[in-house]
């Protein structure tokens, strides 16, 4: 087998790289001069300065120098580490940026416009904008506290438009920001110019899509992290929704603990008056009244149950199953509503599971000769009390047990 030999090559013959394979040296100070160059001859005037972004993006190379400038657009030049800007070159920044912007909302407004239609001509942009943002707030702590708020409410408006996604902010969750109050001056700051613009329904929705909702206090110093402080702050700031948002996610993560409590302890095998004894606890630490406790009791329950398929089956299986739970479904059933939310919870569980749409009627009578149920608030349930989940099917199934309880009543 013949080996392909190499072809000589002359002495001192050059070599030629085709222009596709050479890569130009990476100089984004170079890039930087040449945008603010043209800023310059702009004088500030925001329609001059979109009109010379958009002729420049066709020499200039955005895809490798987007980064820069934005930061020449945000900061007035090329921010380094830390938050400053870069001193290297004759001219290393420029008065045309949102940090020499007036503070105002309309300048806040024509300034978002600039990068509204920056970003529209050149759509490879948004993705680098969104990388941008990331690296720029975590910077805020070296920015002035004139730059944090023009650049607070700038971010608020990008948000609302769409330009980055709210879970942008996370990165605020930073200690350094976080331990002198940084983060929380610049979220607020934010939150209001979101609520002036958009109102503070799609705010929550905003902080709700960015996986914020749950992470609110994280953004308070941790020697001010109290229920007291949180809601004063708010307050003072007329965010009142944001209270409510904070309290009801607070009350959903009680709720995943409850019944994880409650699974271990049943696992565990304890007996119901130590069961009832460590929900009671942690219901008064968590303020979780009875009527959601029975609810996430019976979800609690019926989750641990393998059914059977069969219709016919599966009947009988969950009254023996739920015998075994009565006492401590009693130990909650304390008051009429209470009782109510557990028989509406039941009627919502057989809707929703059809193998059980014939044990209603079943488990009701179980609970009624257990007493966790109520002759007075079965009526109440059968006469107005009922959901419309099923209503027609659960009412025929419960009418000569009713008619039974009415007029063993009337006797």
């Amino acid at each position: 087998m013949s080996q392909k030999t190499e072809r000589p090559v002359l002495s001192g013959q050059r070599i030629k790289t085709r222009k596709r394979d050479e890569r130009e040296k990476y100089d984004p100070t170079g890039f930087r001069d040449a945008v603010i160059a043209g800023l310059e001859k702009t004088e500030g005037d925001l329609d001059q300065i979109s009109k010379f972004l958009d002729s420049a993006g066709n020499k200039l190379d955005y895809r490798r120098y987007g980064e820069v400038l934005f930061d020449i657009l945000i900061a007035g030049g090329l921010l380094v580490p830390g938050g400053s800007i870069s001193q290297d070159g004759e001219k290393p920044r420029t008065n045309y940026c949102i940090f020499d912007a007036p503070e105002d909302m309309e300048s806040m407004r024509n300034h978002e416009q600039v990068f509204v239609k920056l970003i529209r001509r050149y759509k490879y942009l948004e993705k680098m904008f969104e990388e941008e943002m990331g690296k720029v707030l975590l910077f805020v702590k070296g920015f002035t506290p004139s730059e944090r708020i023009k650049l607070a409410r700038m971010t608020a408006l990008w948000l609302v438009n769409g330009s980055v996604p709210p879970n942008v902010l996370l990165v605020l969750n930073n200690e350094h920001l976080i331990k002198d109050g940084i983060a929380l001056e610049f979220l607020l700051e934010l939150f209001l110019t979101f609520k002036q613009e958009k109102g503070i329904a799609y705010l929550i929705q905003a902080l709700k899509k960015g996986g914020l909702e749950s992470k609110l206090m994280d953004f308070f110093p941790p020697n001010k992290r109290t229920e007291e402080y949180f809601k004063q702050v708010f307050l003072d700031k007329e965010l009142n929704e944001i209270i409510k948002l904070h309290k009801a996610q607070a009350s959903q993560e009680a709720k995943r603990e409850l019944q994880q409590t409650l699974i271990d302890d049943i696992n565990d095998e304890k007996a119901h008056s130590e069961i009832t004894a460590d929900i009671k606890e942690f219901a008064q630490r968590t303020n979780i009244p009875d009527h959601e406790i029975i609810v996430i009791i019976w979800s609690t329950i019926m989750s641990l149950g393998e059914w059977n398929k069969k219709e016919e089956l599966v009947t009988d299986q969950a009254v023996r199953h739920l015998k075994a739970y009565c006492t401590l479904l009693q130990a909650f059933a304390s008051t009429d509503r209470s009782e109510l939310a557990l028989i509406l919870k039941v009627q919502e569980f057989c809707y929703e599971n059809m193998n059980f749409m014939k044990a209603f009627q079943k488990i009701i009578l179980l609970f009624y000769k257990t007493e966790v149920l109520s002759e007075e608030i079965i009526l109440r349930w059968y006469k107005d009390g009922h959901s419309n989940k099923g209503k027609m099917h659960f009412l025929e199934q419960m009418r000569k047990f009713v008619e039974w309880l009415q007029s063993a009543e009337e006797g």
